[in-house]
C-alpha cells in the first residue's frame, strides 16, 4: 500500500508542479528505446534539482553520471544563456543517446559531455585550472562517492553546493554491517560529508515512482 500511496502522490506533484512537457517526456523514451536503465531521476526530482541551480544563481555546473542525460538537461534548463553543465558520463552507449538527447532539447550548447572514467575527467578537470562550478551533481558508481566528493570540493568555491543522490538506499544505510557496494559507497558519502569541516550538509528522504531513497546535499562555507 506504502508504494502505491508514493507513486500516485509522485503523479499528483507532476500533474500540479511539474508540467508535462514533450522534449523532457521524449528524453525518457529515448532512453528507454535505447534500452538504457531506468534509472533516471524522477520528474519531481529532476524539477528540484533544477529549482535548486536557479536558487543559487548557477552558472557553471558539473554533474558526474550523465546516463542518458534526462538530469542533465533539467540542470541546463536552469542556467543562463552563457552557462555550462559539464557532465561526465562512462558508458559509449549512453554518452551517444544523451548528446542526441541535448541537441533535440535544443540545449547542445550549454552542456559538454567528457567521456571516459569520471575520476580521469575530473583529474583532467583539475589541471585545466577551470573556474569552480556552482553546483555539483554525484549519481554515478556510488563506490566511488568519496572520490567523487574529494574532487567535487577541489572544483568548488565557498558556496558551492553538493548534492550525492541515493544515499538511503531503502534504509539499508542503516545496517553498518552490510556489505552491498552500493550501500557502502551510501554510506561513505554521509560520513565523507558529516567528517568534512568545510561542508555543511543534510539529507533528504525520498519516496514516489523510484522507491525509497535520498537526496544528501551540502554547502562548501569555506
Amino acid at each position: 500500500m506504502g508504494e502505491t500511496i508514493w507513486e500516485a502522490v509522485d503523479g499528483l506533484i507532476g500533474e500540479k508542479l511539474v508540467s508535462p512537457e514533450a522534449v523532457l517526456e521524449a528524453v525518457l523514451t529515448a532512453n528507454n528505446d535505447a534500452g538504457l536503465p531506468a534509472i533516471d531521476v524522477s520528474p519531481a526530482q529532476g524539477k528540484l534539482l533544477h529549482l535548486l541551480a536557479r536558487m543559487i544563481g548557477a552558472k557553471r555546473v558539473l554533474e558526474i553520471g550523465t546516463l542518458g542525460g534526462y538530469s542533465t538537461i533539467w540542470l541546463a534548463r536552469a542556467l543562463p544563456a552563457d552557462g555550462l553543465v559539464v557532465t561526465l558520463e562512462l558508458d559509449p552507449r549512453h554518452a551517444q543517446v544523451a548528446r542526441s538527447n541535448f541537441e533535440a532539447a535544443g540545449l547542445a550548447d550549454r552542456i559538454e559531455l567528457r567521456e571516459g572514467p569520471a575520476l580521469k575527467s575530473l583529474e583532467a578537470l583539475g589541471s585545466e585550472a577551470a573556474e569552480p562550478f556552482d553546483l555539483v551533481f554525484i549519481d554515478a558508481d556510488k563506490p566511488n562517492n568519496p572520490n567523487y566528493l574529494r574532487w567535487a570540493m577541489r572544483l568548488s568555491r565557498p558556496g558551492t553546493v553538493i548534492i550525492c543522490d541515493n544515499v538511503i538506499r531503502d534504509g539499508a544505510v542503516l545496517d553498518a554491517s552490510g556489505r552491498d557496494p552500493n550501500v557502502e559507497g551510501a554510506r561513505a558519502a554521509l560520513s565523507f560529508m558529516a567528517d568534512e569541516s568545510r561542508l555543511d550538509a543534510t539529507a533528504i528522504q525520498t519516496v514516489g515512482v523510484k522507491g525509497y531513497d535520498g537526496f544528501a546535499i551540502a554547502l562548501v562555507t569555506q
